[in-house]
């Protein structure tokens, strides 16, 4: 079973730091499964009763051995157990067909899924401390974690896998944010101009440092949900909810601490901490693209609190691995998918494709019903993922999860005078090292759709041609 769900296992550990929070809220817009009583398990329970898991018991060296055994291994869970007190574990989410197997579903209905949940959020059910599996008192000490240092040109070790949970003025947000492990209690953070940004900036203009939290080895549900791009009126917990009641038939149960701050009592640690005004910089760092990001000046976080189950596994995402495209391209399809069913009602199927890095390329599969609906796909998929560069459109016979399909499209069914689409000038991402310094990109787009009164014919493909025919 894979990390988070629900098992057997007892709890462990239990304190009594904290009264019961709220009574829990009995709304819902999703369908529902059938509520468990059961309590979440570990992830050391979770990984040890699965048989898909590569155990690594040896010691590994954290600079550079981790990286090489999870590149060995892509496509399923790597846990390496030959660190004390605290495991390490990676490629924990590196596949579809894995996501899809937690949440019950096909794989072609987890943007459907996660769609549900970015429009009927649910609040969570915040619990007690008395709930979790936590103890607490330990002394904070990023240096005694296994923090893998990943390539040789990055700056240091990196936690890669943090959600940073904050608080500000009545709105909350989750996200990723890589630390570089500098000392004891924290180090700089990569933090991008989005809402926790926002939310740095007021707190300094107010002469204050920003309370957070940062989460390692929490629910699917909440990683994918701090990963979505939302408005910053969006509380994305409630998201993470709406999806965990989607599998469980429950709400998310959360712990809020004494400053308003909300985490899944599910997770492995907590830190309890802040966004300091001091900055120093971070980086090099390789970033999805496979690149090294420069150097910048970055926020300091220091972290003076811990809370964690009894043998808690640290997550790490490896950067530029499956895991990496997975957990960053998955959540933007959604958004893409709902852009161009506004504008081409006969969408199918998108998808961010690893070439692209899940996040610079996509296709779009689509059921074409009138003469422009490519090129309408095309405009709207670049409205529902502003960072993406290049889009490909093709009939819903393709198949867009087999590249060679694809391509083969591309090359039978493309006429770069009618079905090229080139818009310069365009904002793209900062990731896409050809764009601009402010990420001034051209992107284009290529209609492979079949003209809607054409002889198909001679553009059907024999299935037995087909690998694996």
């Amino acid at each position: 079973m894979p990390p988070g769900g629900e098992g057997t296992s007892g709890m462990r550990g239990r304190s009594v730091r904290e009264d019961p929070g709220p009574a829990p809220s009995s709304s819902s817009h999703l369908p529902t499964a059938t509520p468990s009583s059961r309590p979440w398990r570990h992830w050391e329970d979770s990984l040890a009763q699965d048989p898909t898991v590569k155990v690594v018991q040896d010691p590994v060296a954290l600079k550079l051995g981790v990286t090489r055994i999870l590149r060995e291994h892509p496509e399923g869970p790597v846990w390496f157990r030959g660190f004390p007190d605290v495991t390490l574990a990676g490629n924990v989410w590196s596949t579809r067909a894995r996501v899809a197997s937690y949440f019950g579903v096909p794989v072609e209905r987890l943007q459907d899924l996660l769609l549900q949940g970015m429009e009927h959020p649910e609040p969570p059910r915040v619990v007690s401390y008395l709930e979790t599996s936590w103890t607490s008192g330990r002394a904070v000490d990023l240096r005694h974690l296994p923090v893998p240092w990943f390539f040789p040109g990055d700056a240091g070790p990196y936690l890669t896998a943090g959600v940073i949970s904050a608080f500000w003025k009545g709105k909350r947000n989750l996200s990723f944010h890589r630390l570089l492990v500098q000392e004891a209690t924290g180090g700089p953070a990569r933090i991008v101009p989005r809402h926790l940004d926002r939310m740095l900036r007021e707190s300094r203009q107010e002469g204050k440092e920003l309370p957070v939290a940062m989460v390692l080895g929490g629910p699917l549900e909440f990683l994918l949900a701090a990963a979505l791009s939302t408005d910053y009126e969006t509380d994305e917990l409630e998201i993470a909810s709406a999806l965990h009641r989607r599998r469980t038939g429950e709400p998310l149960p959360v712990v809020e601490f004494e400053n308003g701050i909300r985490v899944p009592a599910a997770s492995e640690m907590v830190f309890q901490g802040r966004v300091t005004r001091e900055e120093r910089s971070e980086g090099p760092f390789v970033d999805i693209l496979g690149t090294y990001d420069p150097v910048r000046t970055q926020p300091v976080l220091s972290f003076d609190k811990l809370h964690a189950v009894p043998h808690p596994v640290l997550h790490a995402i490896l950067p530029g691995g499956p895991e990496h495209f997975l957990l960053m391209g998955l959540p933007r399809e959604p958004a893409i998918l709902r852009a161009i069913r506004s504008a081409v009602p006969g969408v199918r199927a998108v998808r961010l494709t690893e070439g692209g890095a899940a996040w610079l390329h996509g296709v779009v599969a689509i059921e074409k019903r009138r003469a422009g609906d490519g090129k309408n796909a095309i405009l709207a998929a670049f409205a529902g993922h502003a960072s993406m560069k290049h889009v490909i459109v093709v009939d819903a016979d393709i198949d867009i999860f087999n590249d060679e399909e694809v391509e083969w499209a591309v090359a039978t069914r493309f006429q770069a005078d009618r079905g090229l689409l080139v818009i310069p000038g365009a904002t793209g991402s900062s990731l896409d090292p050809s764009a601009t310094p402010d990420g001034i990109t051209t992107k284009w787009g290529m209609d492979c759709t079949l003209p809607l009164q054409v002889d198909r014919a001679p553009f059907t493909r024999e299935p037995l041609t087909r690998r694996g025919g």
